[in-house]
Formats: C-alpha cells, sequence, structure tokens
C-alpha cells in the first residue's frame, strides 16, 4: 500500500511542476533529497554501529535483566490476570526491557513470543484478551530510557546535542503508554467486548 501511495506523491509532484513550468526544479529536488538520503545513510552507520555495540555490552551485561526486575511490580499491576510464574510475564518484562533499552532487534522476537505465550492462557482463541490488548499498547507506546535509532539520526544530521531528547522521548512515550492502558482499561469495560468474550467470537480488535 505505501508504495502505491509514495508512486502516486511522484506523479502528483511531476503533472503538478510540468503544469506550473517548473519540471526542472522537480527533478533537482529529487537528485538532490537521494544524494543526502545515501550522505546521511553512510554517517548513520558508524553512529548505529555504536550505539548498538553499546547496547548488546549491556545486554550481555546483563542491565536488561536487571531492568526486567525492576519493571516486574509494575508488570504484576497492569497484568493481574497473567500469573507470575507464566512465561508469558517473562517475554513481556524481557520485550519491555528491550525497548527501553532500544534494542528494537531483540525486543520484535521477544513481543511474539510473550503474544504466543499469552495466547496460551487465552480461553477463546481468535479473540484477543485483555492482557493482550494492554501489552500491544505497552509496546506501541514504546516507552524508552535510551532512545538509540532517533539518537543515531540526530548525530548523522550533524546534531550539536542528539542526547538532549533522552528526557522529551522518556515522558513522552511513558505519556502515550498510560494513554494507551487507560484507553484498554476502559474499552475492557464496555458490555459489547466482554459478551464478545463469553460467546468466543468477535473480532481481535
Amino acid at each position: 500500500m505505501l508504495n502505491y501511495i509514495w508512486f502516486g506523491l511522484i506523479i502528483v509532484a511531476v503533472l503538478f511542476g510540468g503544469i506550473n513550468g517548473k519540471i526542472e526544479a522537480v527533478t533537482k529536488a529529487g537528485v538532490d533529497s537521494a544524494g543526502n538520503a545515501v550522505t546521511i545513510s553512510i554517517g548513520l552507520v558508524g553512529v548505529m554501529a555504536l550505539w548498538l555495540g553499546v547496547m548488546k555490552i549491556a545486554e550481555e551485561a546483563g542491565l536488561m535483566r536487571l531492568l526486567a526486575r525492576a519493571i516486574a511490580p509494575v508488570l504484576r499491576l497492569i497484568f493481574p490476570d497473567v500469573p507470575r510464574d507464566h512465561p508469558a510475564m517473562g517475554s513481556m518484562m524481557m520485550n519491555i526491557a528491550a525497548n527501553m533499552l532500544g534494542l528494537s532487534n531483540a525486543a520484535t522476537p521477544l513481543g511474539l513470543k510473550a503474544m504466543e505465550d499469552l495466547q496460551k492462557l487465552n480461553r477463546y482463541p481468535g479473540v484477543a484478551t485483555d492482557a493482550m490488548c494492554r501489552f500491544l499498547a505497552v509496546n506501541t507506546a514504546g516507552v524508552q530510557l535510551i532512545p538509540a535509532t532517533m539518537i543515531s539520526l540526530m548525530a548523522s544530521a550533524g546534531s550539536r546535542e542528539p542526547t538532549a531528547i533522552i528526557g522529551t522521548t522518556l515522558a513522552a512515550t511513558t505519556c502515550a503508554a498510560i494513554a494507551g492502558l487507560g484507553a484498554a482499561g476502559l474499552l475492557e469495560a464496555l458490555p459489547i467486548f466482554a459478551a464478545d468474550r463469553a460467546a468466543g467470537k468477535g473480532a481481535s480488535s
């Protein structure tokens, strides 16, 4: 779908450029943008390698497990319907800890594993449980202590203080997580979703 959207934007730009007699400017802007993209990408390689290396060292040093233990009490409050000793709780803790450290590559398989483990607690296969919806809200918000990807992008673009966004990113993603959990809690209370779960039917939305 995105391919069609981008192709449509290109066609519109070319058409309007031709109509306004600025097709040369459109062509030049396209070439210049492509060159800038290559320059930024090359600069990003080194910075990303540095941050991913640092995060990998932190992971091997046990920082991710330490962080997972620290957030365990909070997760027990968010997911009271998931047993403490169930594998799903461990998978969710590791996924959230990886996201907080900016280890998105490590977080993705852990998130999929968490959903598989949560599915084992699902009495109505095909219908998302409350715990699944809450986990999706937290995972989508992606609370981050170290936004490694954005720091890398800003550094490659020449920012003097690429780490200045750490505080604001943490605040923004925390607010997003609270809003997502709040919305999930409100929807859980609606009778229509309770009826769907009781009947074992309905969409996973």
